[in-house]
């Protein structure tokens, strides 16, 4: 057989292994659809990378989350410095996300491993039925009937809206909480001083 023909039989093989490939991805939707945003929380659950989905929540869930972040840092930080060695573990404990995360990406995942959301996203995803668009929100409604409600962010990207009130909730208990911890450390501090 010659070069050229060997060439070509490699190219036409690779060009039929990749066809189904570049196919899906030229029909994938862009993530400024809502198909195209809930598409890709569901592929990154199925790969079992849930930190992908980050970019997918809308913008305030992301801000809670960086908030959680900060403040559980901010806690870890303070509780290491001036808890004693029985209190300091316990207290530690709740903010292991926090401590273990290098990013809002990994905060998310971390804190919807841990509430289980990952498990419920896996179990409710399935294809797009079909869409409900109203302005600046919508609904896609899966072919088992589930539905997941955007909003659409201001770069243009839609984010899921199922677990912002809980993430803005668990933020404000990050901030009170960082307060007492503060409150506690300053004790610890005097009581260990005098």
């Amino acid at each position: 057989m010659s070069r050229r023909r060997l060439t070509i039989a490699v190219v036409v093989v690779a060009s039929l292994a990749l066809a189904p490939v570049i196919y899906r991805w030229a029909k994938y939707p862009p993530d400024t659809t809502p198909e195209g945003a809930y598409l890709r929380i569901a592929s990154a659950i199925g790969r079992q990378e849930p930190e992908d989905c980050f970019a997918y929540l809308e913008e305030e869930a992301q801000h809670a989350v960086f908030t959680m972040l900060r403040y559980g840092r901010q806690a870890a930080e303070k509780i290491e410095q001036s808890y004693p060695a029985p209190a300091r573990a316990t207290a530690l404990e709740r903010y292991d996300a926090a401590r273990g995360a290098t990013g809002g990406p990994e905060m998310w995942a971390a804190v919807a491993a841990e509430r289980g959301w990952l498990g419920r996203l896996r179990r409710d995803l399935s294809g797009v039925g079909h869409v409900e668009l109203a302005g600046q929100r919508a609904t896609v409604i899966t072919a088992r009937g589930t539905r997941y409600s955007f909003r659409r962010r201001p770069n243009g990207i839609w984010g899921l809206t199922l677990f912002t009130a809980e993430l803005e909730a668990e933020a404000r208990r990050y901030a009170r909480d960082w307060q007492l911890i503060q409150q506690a450390a300053d004790d610890f501090e005097r009581g260990g001083s005098s």
